[in-house]
């Protein structure tokens, strides 16, 4: 109640100064993320200064395992449910979302299981002399036996958001999501049983999606809207998704190569030494992350209508906002990188070079703002989808010959240039069949 009463109070505040709604929903929604980030990296802190290295790189092993196969699961739900949300927003319709959420929900259903029998499938002889671990086949079952409940929690999450409760959306997304395991943890430490970090993470999520699933049956129930016939078939949702869930998929193997491979050529404490550098890194995508899903509902919205005004507007504040905000912040944490890494622990700070390379390629990847969101939400998904499988061929690439020489920095390497390639792709493309300015001017 005092957090709620707290942000109450400060976007009262905001309002009042009448801001810019943009800017007020923007700052307000990244005020929730810096808690998120604040409850995050205290649990990091928690854990490096308790569990070992092993235990935390196998935990951010299994994280990067379930968030790349999650993103398969997803089909792309999660991303184009705002998408047709844009589309119904002039209707009103509440049966026609209620639809297609639940048809959502079958299709990821039948994926969980799909995906489930296909690593059935898989020699576990295989897998285990693959990462020469015995430990690995039972870990990586377990994940993937859990990934509908995952899958669903992701889902509803988004769903919050396009019913309009942002704020609860990011509650759940970099806060809520977290207290099972970090509950669970502090059971294990108390308990001796640290080597089952990564299963407490996993099990969370059984609580996660009966939880979330409870608040859209509530939501639903609350809706106001037409009760009409106007839905969207299992075909132009798969097609609109999918292109979406093969982007959300090589986002997140650009995000993973690099684990998956300094697990193959290194160690378990070498991924949760990156893995922390990666962290931190992440506050700085966390600022175009909360400008641009604040806007992706109203892109869609405005290139539905062909509000062409407001869409190039909405554009301009949002690529002006991500890096008013960058700037300053990735200045700060370059200055200070050293005693970022060593607030986790002193054998934490041989990541400095390479979250040092993070940083930086990630301050520079701010100013082509809103490139992503724009695909996704004006139905060029394929096209972002074609520019960023060629970055996740070259990450794979770069990881391939650089993390078996120079190790973390090459990994740091892999993932800036390939991160930064498909970013001005992207906008290049954009620029050049619609006129629209996705980045800073």
């Amino acid at each position: 109640m005092i957090i709620h009463h707290m942000l109450e109070t400060i976007r009262y505040y905001l309002q009042k100064k009448n801001m810019d709604s943009l800017v007020t929903q923007s700052l307000f929604t990244l005020l929730l993320r810096i808690f998120g980030v604040i409850v995050l990296f205290g649990f990091t802190f928690f854990l490096t200064h308790n569990f070992s290295p092993h235990v935390i790189g196998q935990y951010d092993f299994v994280r990067s395992y379930l968030f790349v196969i999650g993103s398969i699961c997803l089909l792309g739900c999660d991303q184009s449910i705002l998408y047709f949300k844009g589309r119904l927003s002039g209707t009103n319709s509440l049966d026609g979302f209620k639809n297609t959420y639940f048809k959502m929900m079958v299709l990821v259903l039948l994926s969980s299981l799909l995906l489930f029998l296909l690593f059935k499938i898989i020699d576990k002889a295989w897998i285990t002399t693959f990462f020469d671990d015995t430990g690995v086949y039972p870990i990586l079952l377990k994940s993937t036996a859990i990934l509908f409940l995952y899958a669903v929690t992701v889902l509803n999450t988004e769903v919050f958001r396009a019913l309009d409760h942002l704020y609860l959306a990011e509650l759940f997304r970099n806060t809520i999501k977290y207290l099972p395991v970090i509950l669970g943890s502090i059971f294990l430490l108390k308990y001796g049983k640290e080597t089952y970090l990564a299963e407490i993470f996993l099990y969370g999520f059984i609580l996660l999606a009966i939880i979330t699933t409870l608040f859209i049956m509530y939501f639903f129930h609350k809706m106001e809207g037409t009760a009409n016939s106007t839905s969207f078939s299992y075909k132009e949702i798969t097609l609109k998704s999918y292109p979406i869930a093969v982007s959300g998929m090589a986002l997140f193997l650009l995000m993973s190569f690099d684990i998956l491979f300094l697990k193959i050529y290194h160690d378990d404490a070498t991924v949760a030494f990156y893995s922390i550098a990666v962290k931190i890194m992440t506050l700085l995508t966390m600022i175009s992350l909360t400008v641009n899903i604040t806007v992706s509902a109203k892109i869609a919205e405005y290139f539905a209508t062909k509000n062409d005004i407001e869409m190039h507007s909405i554009i301009k504040k949002s690529v002006r906002l991500i890096v008013v905000i960058t700037a300053p912040v990735t200045l700060i944490m370059c200055l200070l990188s050293n005693q970022l890494l060593g607030f986790f622990g002193e054998n934490y700070k041989v990541a400095t070079t390479a979250l040092l390379i993070l940083i930086v390629g990630q301050g520079i990847c701010s100013i082509f703002g809103t490139a992503t969101v724009y695909l996704n939400m004006t139905g060029r998904q394929a096209t972002f989808q074609r520019t960023l499988l060629v970055a996740v061929l070259i990450n794979f690439i770069l990881n391939r010959f650089l993390i078996p020489k120079y190790g973390m920095i090459g990994a740091a390497i892999a993932f800036v240039s390939s991160t930064f390639f498909w970013n001005l792709c992207a906008t290049i493309i954009i620029y050049k069949k619609d006129k629209v300015k996705v980045y800073l001017n």
